[in-house]
């Protein structure tokens, strides 16, 4: 909007590693807007920098570069490979940091730093407490195995595909609980090999049947978390819940924290993706897809561990990690709410006293004042390991009023809770605090490198990277296989955002009043017929709706709803005695008059023929109807072949042909079956829509009888609710309309 500027604009489409967001389908709908704006884009000389990844990048990052081409508009496409903030910097040609970060950690540590006096006095309400504070005894093993509350089928296979990569014997989910249906069984796969998981309504018979079970994963709706997690917390067996919904009441949460509490059990939410341990177990969903957990190496143990609010930025995280160190020890989500289940400082105390984890990530945000326990605890000495530490939200001051950022706790209320206030306080208790979210990975490359010329952490080689199936929608969605289709279909598409009837949007359908004959005409014919020609398919349904209740397909089907059978059984009983002899003429007749017309027989010639073959020919005779008694559905039809149509020689040739067989008797006269036959063959041969090939392949498909069909189901399905409404008994045929023959 505006003028342009006379340096041209910037737009930054950036985004993290996300968990499950399918980014392909995220940019097609950027794709389009940028297509529909390009004009203005050019005008204001618009750049394009884009950062994103999680499931299915690739083909998202594709499409934006081929959308940059067709545009001509200059656009950069980064995928994980690139930090979630680098292309900031970049797009705005800024100068990259020229900080000296080995410089920086291996500086003395001095004496702690004096805060201002509010600081000073939250931190001294709290630094008794954590001085001599215990960190929770769980501990994620090889060996850990859950249960998961709610049929998350993703969740589990995600859980099951980490287990096979990290070379765990048994999977890590023994169970699913599930209220709302009966016991049952789940497939799922562990690498190539299917497993069952069983399902169970209740917990206390989940847990009973695996007594190795200490871990529950939550995906119950913030509306039943509470009562599930109250349940969970009342069998000792479980020691660690983690709470995935999103929007719990805080009065529930604070009341599944105390009780948890007091039983010394591990939570984690909620709304939280969950945490990871790697190469022994992973929660839900965490880490994102499997390409993104083996190329942040979390399929096995580094010496790094982080806590995190938000999950997205977990994966950042993980990747950065990855990238700068030995890779990750473990890493917990708190999640994003006031009042998680854990804080920071739980975590952090349990990765403090693990031997094996070397260096401590906290990644904080503005709201809240938990990252001020981290800077007791590291002040008292209770936190002894070296901390890297960052909150994000420092650009909350430069908007002049106060931002709620994305999480519910988000929101300073106080110079206490801005970032800018928690990182002065984490720097001054000694922990590493970076100017910038971007310098995060540069610093700890630093620590980490000079923790191991300390011989602090002795790295390990390097093994191979694990190889893991791929499923057959993944790789298939990705382009990498390619397989024949089990079916083809040419006439109706569903894939997109409007159903397609012949590559004819079905809004357009109603839009141009195209009717019931324009449908069949697209899906029977893929093609869009004149108007005349769908009004006459029209007219075929209209005048074989129905021929009374005494005919063998009406009788079948009263007879079915008195015997009290559905709608559908009905139907079909009296679809089922659609033959040659009933409403089945039509495509015989069709070839017969086609075939006569074809090779120039006279209609003399015609009769001669067909009595020689001992054939009745079809489309003639009517039981009731004659010369002097017409039906009135053939001289209707016949008026507006005759009207509207260009040509119609054969209903011209069936005409004649009833002249001669009308003189051997009344009776023998065009019947509706012959002249719908007939006409049909005129319409198709002759609207111009069909090369003579595809006019023949029309006629011999069957569609006659299939137009027959469509329309006599109209008059079966009225005689069924007829009956239905009549409320009709049970028929029984009277006795005195059955010969009984003795043989």
């Amino acid at each position: 909007q505006g003028e342009p500027h006379k340096d041209g604009k910037v737009l930054i489409i950036g985004g993290g590693i996300a968990n499950f967001t399918d980014i392909a389908a995220t940019f097609k709908g950027i794709v389009h807007a940028l297509k529909d704006y390009a004009v203005e884009l050019k005008r204001h000389s618009v750049a394009i920098w884009v950062r994103r990844g999680g499931p299915n990048y690739q083909e998202g990052l594709r499409m934006m570069k081929e959308c940059g081409k067709t545009i001509n508009i200059p656009m950069e496409v980064f995928g994980p490979e690139t930090d979630i903030v680098d292309i900031v910097p970049m797009g705005l040609n800024a100068k990259a940091t020229t900080a000296d970060f080995d410089s920086v950690v291996n500086k003395p540590r001095g004496a702690l730093a004096p805060l201002d006096e509010a600081t000073e006095h939250v931190l001294s309400a709290t630094e008794g407490n954590t001085a001599s504070r215990s960190s929770n005894s769980y501990r994620f093993t090889e060996n850990t195995r859950c249960i998961i509350y709610g049929l998350q089928h993703r969740a589990c296979q995600g859980m099951l595909d980490f287990d096979f990569i990290c070379k765990r014997k048994t999977p890590s989910v023994a169970a699913f609980v599930f209220p709302f249906s009966g016991n049952h069984f789940q497939k799922f796969y562990f690498g190539t090999k299917e497993v069952l998981i069983p399902v169970y309504q209740k917990m206390e018979d989940a847990l009973a049947k695996f007594p190795d079970v200490d871990i529950m994963v939550n995906f119950a709706s913030f509306r039943s978390v509470h009562a599930s997690t109250m349940e969970a917390l009342s069998h000792p067996q479980l020691r660690c819940v983690a709470i995935i919904a999103e929007g719990v009441p805080e009065v529930h949460t604070r009341d599944i924290i105390t009780t948890a509490n007091k039983k010394d059990v591990m939570i984690i939410g909620p709304a939280t993706v969950g945490g990871i341990k790697p190469g022994k177990f992973r929660i839900g969903n965490t880490g994102g897809f499997l390409d993104n957990i083996i190329s942040s190496k979390l399929y096995r143990a580094g010496s790094v561990g982080y806590v995190s609010k938000s999950g997205g930025m977990s994966n950042e995280l993980n990747s950065i990690i990855s990238k700068n160190t030995n890779g990750v020890f473990e890493g917990v989500a708190i999640g994003g709410d006031r009042y998680p289940g854990t804080r920071f400082i739980d975590h952090l105390l349990r990765f403090n006293d693990d031997p094996d984890c070397k260096i401590l990530v906290l990644l904080g945000e503005v709201g809240g004042i938990d990252e001020y326990e981290v800077v007791a605890a590291m002040r008292s000495g209770r936190i002894s390991k070296p901390v890297i530490a960052w909150c994000i939200g420092t650009c909350a001051k430069l908007f002049p009023y106060e931002v709620q950022f994305g999480h519910a706790g988000a929101l300073a209320r106080g110079n206490l809770e801005t970032s800018d206030a928690k990182n002065k306080a984490l720097a001054a208790a000694g922990a590493y605090v970076p100017s910038s979210f971007a310098d995060m990975g540069p610093l700890l490359k630093a620590l980490y490198s000079k923790l191991v010329k300390e011989g602090t952490i002795v790295p390990e080689a390097e093994g191979p990277v694990p190889k893991m199936p791929i499923d057959y929608a993944t790789a298939q969605k990705s382009g990498l296989i390619r397989k024949p289709s089990n079916f083809i279909s040419t006439i109706c598409d569903d894939r997109g955002e409007e159903l397609l009837y012949a590559g004819i949007p079905v809004s357009k359908v109603f839009k141009e009043d195209l009717g019931v004959g324009g449908v069949v005409s697209l899906l029977w014919f893929r093609r869009r017929l004149p108007i005349y020609a769908t009004k006459f398919i029209e007219m075929i349904m209209m005048v074989t709706a129905d021929h009374g209740p005494a005919v063998s397909g009406a009788h079948n089907t009263i007879v079915c709803a008195r015997a009290a059978k559905d709608l559908i059984s009905s139907l079909c009983s009296g679809l089922l005695t659609i033959g040659p002899r009933f409403g089945g003429a039509l495509d015989e007749a069709a070839k017969m008059f086609s075939e006569a017309v074809d090779k120039g027989w006279s209609p003399a010639e015609f009769i001669a023929k067909t009595r020689k073959r001992g054939k009745l020919i079809m489309g003639i005779g009517h039981k009731i109807k004659s010369v002097t008694n017409p039906d009135m559905r053939v001289t209707i039809m016949v008026a507006y072949v005759k009207k509207h149509f260009a040509r119609h020689p054969v209903l011209d040739y069936a005409l004649e042909v009833q002249k001669l067989t009308t003189k051997k008797k009344a009776n023998l006269i065009l019947n509706v079956d012959g002249a719908i036959a007939c006409a049909f063959v005129d319409l198709v041969r002759e609207c111009g829509m069909f090369d003579p090939e595809e006019a023949t392949e029309v006629i011999n498909s069957g569609c006659l009888n299939g137009l027959f069909v469509l329309g006599r189901s109209i008059g079966f399905i009225g005689h069924f609710l007829d009956q239905k409404r009549l409320k009709q008994g049970l028929y029984r045929h009277p006795w005195d309309d059955i010969s009984y023959v003795e043989s």
